[in-house]
């Protein structure tokens, strides 16, 4: 097979794929087994009707037909291998030349050709790691960042205690909620108990709740969540039944032993100072990896594939059922140009830093992701390898991996002028070289995906075809 690559934009190509009639022939002689089944002959058995009967009965043209629908997509995806293409999309196939309509003797049977216009990939330069510095918050633990942890454990183990005021921020109101458009009405609720502040359920309820006193109701205007009438504005009238405000238990030794495994009140706040402590070091690595990423994106110019960006704001607007919604599609365009722009940088960085995801790294990723849609893990992972997904799961544990590494490159300070050591959360490259390691033996006896995920490389061939934008 003879492929060849024109580069139509920095984000297309078009590839031109010649295949020859051996190449074809297995499709061929599959798609006249696979007439043959339908094909009803007086004097052949079913599935027994020779190819020349096919021919005259169904017509050759058919059988080429279902032979390269079969083959074609066999044969795009060794061009793309072949020349190291990153498809982002769906190609547009178009067949220009097939094999004679009749048979022929050998080698003059012809070939067939098509071309395939798909975006792709582009080709981008991203800065040198070793010139980047950024700078992170300082670690200081306040007074008040442990008392807030403290009347935080403390709201735990409070109890709601019923008032005879107005209801104010924080407190609880039991409330009956009927909204209606027009003379219609299109929901209401009974018995809810809904703390001021919260800010959860309709627009200008805090407000409206604000000031009432128990048996007291109100009406506002407001635009509905959600339900048929989404987005409608309707008249809401609440009442508020009942208002209630959280007591908290005093701060002392009984509250620790009540709260803890610490005896003293004492013990309890340098516990919470630690945990603080860690917190804050944690949101440290999360804020130095958004400011490389911010860095690298800044610095570097990424054409974004305008196609793939187009795909993905249909298929959002049309799961919401919004595809006449011009503004929001404005808003979802631009957060899908964001994430590939993101996508297209850290495929590239972790390419350049020979980015390997281990089978225990993969394992971690998919238990939580499992975890998010309430499903068993090993459901979970076969469910994504019967679709085909593994390779883009590792793909997205690549992403994480490649900041995580380019992180170790970068300086990394805080607000005073100290090197900041994220070791903790970023790795060593150490602990990287026992992964790869691992990746060898993991490969050397793969086992079965719903149990022991097989390592992957994550920019082998069959991961480059299969991520998506």
């Amino acid at each position: 097979m003879k492929s060849a690559v024109e580069t139509l934009e920095p984000t297309k190509v078009k590839l031109t794929v010649e295949v020859t009639y051996d190449e074809l022939k297995p499709s061929i002689d599959h798609a006249y087994e696979h007439i043959a089944q339908d094909v009803v002959v007086p004097g052949f058995r079913k599935g027994k009707v020779p190819p020349r009967i096919i021919d005259q009965r169904v017509g050759r043209p058919a059988v080429l037909e279902h032979a390269i629908n079969e083959g074609l997509s066999g044969f795009y995806a060794e061009a793309v291998r072949e020349n190291k293409l990153r498809p982002l999309g769906q190609p547009e196939v178009e067949v220009t030349k097939v094999p004679g309509l009749t048979a022929a003797p050998a080698g003059e049977e012809g070939e067939l050709h098509f071309t395939a216009e798909v975006e792709v990939r582009p080709e981008i330069t991203v800065p040198a790691l070793d010139g980047i510095a950024v700078t992170v918050d300082d670690v200081e633990v306040s007074d008040e960042d442990v008392a807030a942890r403290l009347d935080a454990l403390r709201e735990r183990f409070g109890t709601l205690v019923g008032v005879d005021r107005p209801a104010a921020e924080g407190d609880f109101v039991v409330i009956d909620l009927t909204a209606t458009i027009g003379d219609e009405q299109v929901d209401n609720v009974s018995g809810v108990s809904y703390q001021i502040g919260s800010g959860n359920m309709l627009e200008g309820l805090d407000e409206a709740l604000t000031g009432l006193s128990a048996g007291e109701a109100t009406t506002f205007e407001t635009a509905l969540a959600g339900g048929d009438h989404a987005g409608e504005t309707a008249l809401v009238n609440v009442t508020a039944t009942t208002v209630k405000e959280r007591q908290l238990p005093d701060a002392d030794d009984d509250f620790a032993q009540l709260a803890s495994e610490f005896d003293t009140l004492e013990e309890l706040t340098a516990d919470l100072r630690t945990q603080a402590s860690s917190i804050k070091a944690s949101n440290q690595a999360v804020q130095a990896r958004d400011l490389l990423l911010e860095q690298l994106l800044a610095a570097t110019e990424i054409p974004v594939p305008a196609g793939v960006v187009e795909a993905e704001v249909h298929r959002h607007l049309e799961g919401e059922g919004r595809l006449e919604d011009d503004e929001h599609r404005a808003e979802v365009g631009e957060q899908a140009t964001t994430a590939l722009r993101n996508q297209i940088l850290l495929d590239t960085l972790a390419e350049q830093l020979e980015i390997k995801v281990s089978q225990n790294e993969l394992l971690d990723y998919l238990v939580n992701a499992s975890r998010q849609y309430g499903m068993d893990p090993n459901t979970f992972i076969q469910t994504i390898d019967k679709q085909g997904q593994i390779p883009t799961m590792v793909a997205e544990v690549a992403r994480s991996k490649a900041l995580a590494v380019a992180l170790r490159r970068v300086a990394v300070t805080d607000g005073s002028g100290q090197a900041v050591d994220l070791s903790e959360f970023i790795g060593s490259d150490a602990e990287d070289a026992a992964e790869e390691a691992e990746i060898a033996g993991a490969a050397a006896a793969p086992s079965d995906a719903a149990t022991d995920i097989a390592a992957f490389d994550v920019f082998d061939d069959e991961t480059a075809e299969d991520t998506k934008a």
